[in-house]
């Protein structure tokens, strides 16, 4: 199973570019889902379906459907039992029950089951393709952070929680006078864990690419560069980029010259920032496309930009996480591509604690949970190089802090 995740910056025509790819997998006779996890949700107005798409995949041509994450839904599947505690929590204390189903909301709830309703479907067996709209990219970012950042606490804070009030649930109860939360509680949130951990391995896996959709301006160019080295920092490969919304070149209007000479110039350096990766073209079209066919044509004639690269294979780019051992030292190595565009050196930083590597690139920071071979070792070196952040650890036990030379 092949799957696409499209992200960009707002207004760039992400969901124009996701739904001609879909249709393009479904034309070569492949099951494919294109799923939404925007919450404009327009894949319905590109395809031109009429009516409000369900919660569950709706045809649109043979081998093609689609559908809008209900996060409502997958919300009262997988909360209910942590939700009804923190309502009887709030009922005793004195919170009125329309506020208290207001604060019992986690933070970014629909960008969790979003990642849930995904794992559910590429677990079902039915597609060969999935393909996803996601959210503009600073969403996104936060969506694909998520399944790391709440796996840590989870696996961290919640079996001290557990074990503390099992053994002291009758005594904290009486003196609080606050129900304590039982096994089933406990037993939700674990659930949740597990689900998200396999997110994780799936969308992280080597079937699985994000591609980020840009047009040839300024703005969205430096956006564009940002994402590419933080979805590497999290774990995600990159495997190309669609220019999109380009003018054609033609025409005596001194208006679109300007245009497509300013264009030009900025697709120079796109192609300089993401060396390596294919770049495809989309070009604007006399009309806008809408419907099945339009769409499947503009996918095609973008991807046919780069000749013999096939758009639906699987990426031939390497993990951005892989270790190296060289006698008596492992190095790891994480892609941080791009990075030396827009972020200084002294705003990458590196600290150890325990089994976990805390790595800060500008304003992201990923704590990397350490396989136990090298939990046991200790930082002797970092650098950047290459467009990579590489750690040398040493086979000794003691566990320190390094500075990035």
């Amino acid at each position: 199973m092949r799957i696409l995740l499209f992200t960009g910056k707002g207004g760039v025509g992400k969901s124009t570019v996701s739904a001609g790819t879909a249709a393009m997998s479904a034309a070569r006779g492949l099951r494919t889902l294109v799923l939404s996890t925007d919450a404009a949700h327009s894949l319905g107005d590109a395809f031109g379906v009429e009516g409000a798409l369900g919660s569950e995949p709706v045809p649109v041509t043979e081998h093609l459907y689609v559908q809008h994450v209900d996060a409502q839904r997958r919300f009262e599947e997988s909360w209910a039992e942590v939700q009804g505690y923190l309502l009887s929590v709030l009922d005793t204390i004195g919170v009125d029950r329309i506020a208290a189903e207001e604060l019992t909301i986690i933070p970014g709830a629909e960008e969790v089951f979003a990642l849930l309703e995904l794992r559910r479907m590429a677990v079902s067996g039915e597609w060969d393709t999935i393909v996803v709209d996601c959210a503009p990219t600073a969403e996104t970012l936060r969506l694909l952070a998520l399944p790391e950042a709440l796996g840590w606490y989870l696996e961290r804070i919640l079996p001290v929680q557990r074990k503390m009030v099992k053994a002291l649930k009758p005594v904290l109860t009486k003196a609080s006078g606050v129900p304590m939360p039982g096994d089933s509680v406990f037993d939700a949130l674990v659930r949740l864990h597990d689900e998200l951990a396999e997110v994780r391995a799936l969308l992280s896996g080597p079937e699985a690419s994000v591609r980020i959709v840009l047009t040839p301006e300024r703005v969205v160019l430096a956006e564009a560069r940002r994402s590419w080295t933080t979805l590497s920092l999290y774990g995600y490969r990159v495997d190309g980029v669609v220019a999109n919304r380009i003018f054609p070149a033609g025409g005596s209007d001194d208006w679109r010259a300007g245009w497509v000479k300013a264009q030009d110039d900025v697709l120079g350096d796109v192609g300089a920032s993401f060396e390596g990766l294919p770049v495809w073209r989309s070009f604007y079209r006399p009309t806008e496309p809408v419907g099945v066919e339009d769409l499947r044509e503009v996918a095609e004639a973008a991807y046919a930009w780069t000749g013999s690269v096939d758009p639906l294979a699987v990426p031939e780019t390497a993990a951005p996480f892989r270790t190296e051992t060289t006698g008596e030292a492992t190095i790891v190595h994480l892609a941080l591509p791009g990075l030396a565009q827009w972020v200084d050196r002294d705003q990458v930083q590196l600290g150890r604690n325990g089994d976990e590597l805390a790595i800060t690139v500008g304003a992201y920071r990923r704590l990397l949970t350490l396989p136990a071979a090298l939990a046991r070792m200790r930082v002797s070196g970092a650098r950047v190089e290459g467009g990579e952040l590489r750690v040398t650890f040493s086979r000794q036990t003691t566990n320190t802090e390094s500075e990035l030379s």
